[in-house]
């Protein structure tokens, strides 16, 4: 018995032994994504337009990056926080942890090259070499052709500097191990040639984020790939109203019977400019989707999505869209 005793100690000592040897690796030696390049980027007239254009109607940094009314259908961005950061993101939205959204005019940035501002746009990781948690969907931007990212960066740099200072993220454990083994080195990719349709949909796809919204997250806030696309996630409102994304698969429960105009138009209908956000009072309807954002995508753009969208796995899934606060 007192072998066993002694074996049973030993092997329980050694299993601690070899979790705190994991965790001080993890802490110690991760993120591991290597160095910032030397980059310098020419920040030339046409390469901030693009960058103006990839980062309010396609990326939507704006849409984080900025403080957004919730009075408003949307939640449009207020006037004079472009780029100023401050949204946060909590255990009531589903994160493990409060995380905000940075300054990222130049205010907020002057101290980062565009090394470093291209490294933690695209994997992660910032001049501190600090892990982030993917809210700003790094997985995906690392996937992308460094001159998009290039334009985004030009882009920002010529933002009117605000002001803002932002308080430190702070993880929960053990969370704030976990985020450290997420970011991985870029994997860019050339923006294929809109002739090949399908290919540049799934570009633009992965650029506008789609899957990170309308597909269920796992208890640490990662995406579940098995449900990609189908719909279902929940964010609660400050009022208590729970708002569920909608199933964008091919399924008859998602978009399987829109057509592409139909597609189109739900988006294209906020473009005009005389449209303007409705009041929303609180426990009416709401929606985080920031369409007054993607409205103004090109509709070649819109229609390559829509046909990516035709070709993914198709999930049966029935979403109550919206669930107002209970009394």
């Amino acid at each position: 018995m007192n072998k066993i005793v002694k074996y049973i100690t030993y092997f329980v000592v050694f299993l601690i032994l070899a979790v705190v040897a994991i965790l001080s690796y993890v802490n110690a030696a991760m993120p591991n994504v290597g160095s910032a390049e030397d980059l310098k980027i020419d920040y030339t007239q046409e390469r901030i337009e693009h960058g103006r254009y990839l980062a309010n109607a396609v990326m939507l940094c704006m849409d984080c990056h900025a403080q957004r009314d919730w009075t408003k259908f949307t939640g449009p961005p207020k006037e004079g926080t472009l780029g100023a950061g401050g949204d946060e993101f909590n255990q009531n939205d589903g994160f493990p942890g409060v995380f905000y959204a940075k300054n990222i005019t130049p205010a907020g940035i002057s101290s980062y090259t565009d090394g470093e501002l291209f490294r933690v746009i695209t994997t992660g990781v910032n001049k501190d070499g600090k892990a982030m948690f993917p809210i700003m969907p790094y997985l995906h931007y690392g996937k992308m052709d460094p001159e998009d990212i290039y334009s985004v960066i030009a882009y920002i740099r010529s933002l009117e500097p605000v002001q803002n200072e932002i308080p430190e993220s702070q993880p929960d454990f053990p969370f704030s191990l976990i985020v450290k083994t997420i970011p991985q080195k870029a994997q860019p990719q050339k923006r294929p040639d809109k002739s090949d349709w399908i290919a540049y949909g799934a570009y633009m796809t992965n650029a506008s984020g789609c899957i990170e919204c309308h597909t269920q997250v796992s208890g640490s806030g990662q995406i579940i790939k098995e449900q990609a696309f189908g719909g279902g996630r929940e964010f609660v409102f400050p009022d208590g109203s729970v708002l569920r994304t909608m199933n964008i698969t091919p399924d008859k429960t998602g978009i399987g019977t829109w057509t592409e105009e139909k597609f189109v138009r739900m988006f294209k209908q906020y473009a005009d400019s005389s449209y303007v956000a409705q009041t929303v009072a609180p426990g009416e309807y709401n929606t985080i989707m920031p369409w007054m954002m993607y409205a103004h995508m090109e509709e070649d753009d819109l229609k390559a999505i829509f046909a990516y969208l035709q070709t993914v796995k198709p999930i049966e899934n029935i979403v109550e869209r919206f669930t107002p606060p209970s009394e």
